[in-house]
């Protein structure tokens, strides 16, 4: 098809040429110091063109010539920067084969490169990811000192290029991984603390964060930091669920008083406050200064819903709220039996009713439970421990002696 557009272009142009120039009868005088010459015109027409194409060629000529050393300059530099790309690919490709001390020395050589080619040097973003590379090489094999020095002319050469921001951006990053293997939190906090608003809120970043809360026993700001992961998406619904839980009950087992305590509970998200493990652990916890009122209060809410709950919410319900059992009211009676009711053959429902029960000297109604609990394999052994230790204390009330000798062995048994 090309050859039949050829052909008809060739001729088109015959056509043209012969309609054109077919007559000839033009005429072209050149006068010279009393001569003249007579040409025609198709003749001078070609002799014009032949001469332009001539010009056209000797100029061109000349100006290879004259540029012949700077392309040759240019070749050189070419070259050498090809030689310093692959030196750098060589070194990414031996960091990532783990040969740590290879890639070291292919990315000093890809640097000295760089640095003996003056057209090269200006190349910021070049010479920060071979630092980089070589710092990195140098944290995995231990050298420290090395490692801040390349790390120190990576940030200072990133600072001055806009070119290479996304290079200072990832030095930063690195720097902070690099301060959590050595273990110093309070460094990599400050490295993420100037990073800009934007690289501060990425995943990595906030992993970072994550991290360095947790090294520096910071379980509040760690829980602030997890939640913005979890809304990200950054980790799977039941892991994201768990590590909140997690950090939720490191923040109420670091209070040191019952004010710390509240003062956590209502630092925490609503939605940690309507976890039922988290409630459980925070009535523990307020119990443990001597706050079971409050602690009784904060429970309420879950007992008066305790089927919407699994299993496991209702195990930590049950172990908070006998821990806050000194002062029970009676007003909690009817709902922590109708939730006995409820769940039948939950042990934990059975044993925080019975003490309940026996709390308020129900011993008549409290036995039946405290046995059921006592003797399922499912509930805590410190549970189980206490509910025969409840039936052993309502045996002696009942003057059973043996019966409270038979409870006292099987909660020494545990």
């Amino acid at each position: 098809m090309r050859a039949v557009v050829w052909f008809v272009l060739l001729f088109v142009v015959a056509v043209v040429a012969a309609t054109t120039f077919g007559a000839n009868d033009g005429l072209v005088s050149l006068y010279w110091g009393g001569w003249r010459m007579d040409v025609s015109m198709n003749l001078f027409l070609l002799v014009l063109l032949a001469a332009c194409l001539a010009l056209v060629t000797i100029f061109q000529a000349v100006n290879a010539l004259v540029g012949l050393p700077r392309r040759a300059h240019e070749w050189r530099v070419a070259r050498r920067d090809r030689t310093a790309q692959a030196a750098l690919r060589d070194a990414l490709a031996q960091f990532f084969g783990g040969r740590y001390s290879r890639a070291q020395k292919a990315a000093q050589r890809a640097l000295l490169i760089q640095a003996e080619t003056a057209d090269l040097a200006q190349d910021n973003e070049f010479t920060v990811l071979g630092h980089l590379l070589a710092a990195g090489s140098a944290h995995k094999l231990q050298d420290r000192a090395r490692r801040d020095e390349e790390l120190e002319r990576a940030l200072e050469l990133s600072s001055r290029s806009s070119a290479a921001r996304s290079a200072e951006e990832g030095a930063r990053l690195l720097a902070a991984e690099w301060a959590l293997d050595d273990r110093d939190a309070a460094r990599a906090l400050s490295l993420l603390a100037v990073l800009p608003p934007g690289v501060a809120r990425r995943t990595h970043a906030l992993r970072l964060k994550l991290q360095a809360c947790r090294l520096a026993q910071q379980p509040h700001e760690a829980l602030k930091t997890a939640r913005l992961l979890a809304k990200h998406q950054a980790f799977s619904k039941a892991a994201a669920q768990g590590l909140l839980r997690s950090l939720a009950f490191e923040s109420l087992d670091g209070a040191r008083d019952a004010d710390q305590v509240r003062r956590t509970w209502f630092a925490l998200d609503v939605a940690d406050r309507r976890d039922p493990l988290v409630a459980g652990r925070a009535a523990e916890r307020l119990a443990a200064f001597g706050a079971q009122t409050e602690g009784r209060a904060w429970l309420r809410p879950f007992w008066d819903r305790l089927a919407d709950f699994t299993e496991d919410e209702r195990v930590a319900l049950a172990d908070g709220l006998v821990a806050c059992m000194d002062g029970l009211t009676p007003d909690w009676l009817a709902r922590l039996e109708a939730s006995a009711q409820a769940h039948p053959r939950e042990a934990a429902v059975a044993y925080a009713v019975g003490c309940a029960l026996a709390e308020r000297g129900l011993w008549g109604k409290a036995r039946l439970l405290l046995e059921q609990a006592a003797t399922a394999p499912a509930l805590q052994t410190a549970s189980r421990r206490r509910a025969w230790l409840l039936l052993a204390k309502l045996a002696e009330q009942q003057s059973d002696v043996e019966r409270a000798a038979s409870c006292y062995r099987e909660a020494a048994g545990l």
